[in-house]
């Protein structure tokens, strides 16, 4: 098959959905920092960019449920009726069975705070057969008004699966599901999802979660990446760029792409300490400290991110 085949036309001045995965900062003791999180929250929101919380950027793997509650509260309060997405997450390890009624009860506490759910696998939902998994998520949101479905490859979380596109084109059909995020880093899959999506149901979002490949923006698809809470005023530049058909779309989206294949690369789920390097060093928090045991990126990297940041500078925001 030929690329053409797969890629489809570039769409020139189309309107850019951005979500925006927020970093939750920490203190050195290890707590959470709050205040920075309002912080970044604030930024994302001002940047005309959609926050989404309690996410892998959001280290929601590391959280106990009354964190993720904290969390809900204090984005709530802090968008003042502006939409944000927050994962709905269920813990549980490998081997675990399919747990119907935590997902319900996560996805309801979601959308009590105000928000709009995106549904985070978990082993026992990964583990489903494609028939039981499709049923599955018709029951998990039965109660909702919309959600967001998530692929999640193993590269980011050991219980991720990307499905196959029976899967995907029943995902499409649900009425309730506005989208879906696609974070396997392809662009093969990403494009054969936006295939099936134009042929379906064109109003259905492809969120994209390549920050290897944030330029699929051009062939239609949207975005939630984790990428774009390093710098979303320049994320929103970008697209209001693109929108207006000027050609600085592409020496912005190259030096952002510099950036995201510098801070992740393996091991990949780092990139959330070179967000919080990289923050720090431009003042949008105090501190570059992770939870616990999470992977660290050395303090070498600072140089090139220093680099990167002062030619972000060069750009004009708004």
């Amino acid at each position: 098959m030929r690329v053409s085949d797969l890629q489809g036309t570039i769409r020139t001045g189309r309107h850019i959905m951005g979500i925006s995965a927020v970093l939750l900062p920490f203190r050195p003791d290890g707590e959470v920092d709050l205040s920075g999180f309002r912080a970044l929250l604030q930024r994302t929101l001002e940047a005309g960019l959609t926050p989404a919380v309690n996410m892998d950027t959001g280290h929601v793997d590391r959280l106990g449920p009354e964190t993720r509650r904290e969390l809900l509260a204090c984005t709530q309060a802090s968008v003042g009726g502006a939409p944000f997405v927050a994962g709905a997450y269920v813990p549980d390890g490998a081997g675990s069975s399919f747990d119907e009624d935590a997902y319900l009860a996560s996805v309801a506490e979601v959308q009590r705070f105000g928000g709009t759910p995106i549904l985070f696998q978990s082993h026992g939902l990964s583990a489903l057969p494609d028939d039981v998994l499709v049923a599955a998520y018709e029951s998990m949101t039965r109660d909702t008004d919309g959600f967001y479905a998530f692929e999640l490859g193993t590269m980011f979380a050991p219980f991720g699966r990307i499905y196959d596109l029976s899967v995907y084109e029943a995902l499409i059909g649900m009425p309730r599901c506005l989208g879906a995020k696609h974070s396997s880093l392809s662009r093969e899959l990403e494009w054969q999802r936006l295939r099936l999506r134009d042929a379906l149901r064109p109003e259905f979002q492809v969120l994209s979660g390549n920050d290897l490949a944030i330029d699929m923006v051009v062939y239609g698809s949207d975005y939630l990446l984790g990428l774009s809470t390093f710098a979303p005023e320049h994320f929103a530049l970008r697209d209001r760029l693109w929108e207006a058909e000027d050609p600085r779309f592409y020496e912005l989206n190259d030096l952002l792409q510099y950036l995201g294949f510098f801070a992740f690369r393996p091991p990949i789920p780092a990139y959330k300490h070179s967000a919080a390097q990289f923050l720090a060093l431009r003042r949008r928090i105090e501190f570059s400290a992770g939870p616990e045991n999470a992977p660290k990126r050395p303090e070498s990297d600072i140089a090139v991110l220093e680099n990167i940041s002062a030619r972000l500078d060069d750009w004009e925001v708004e």
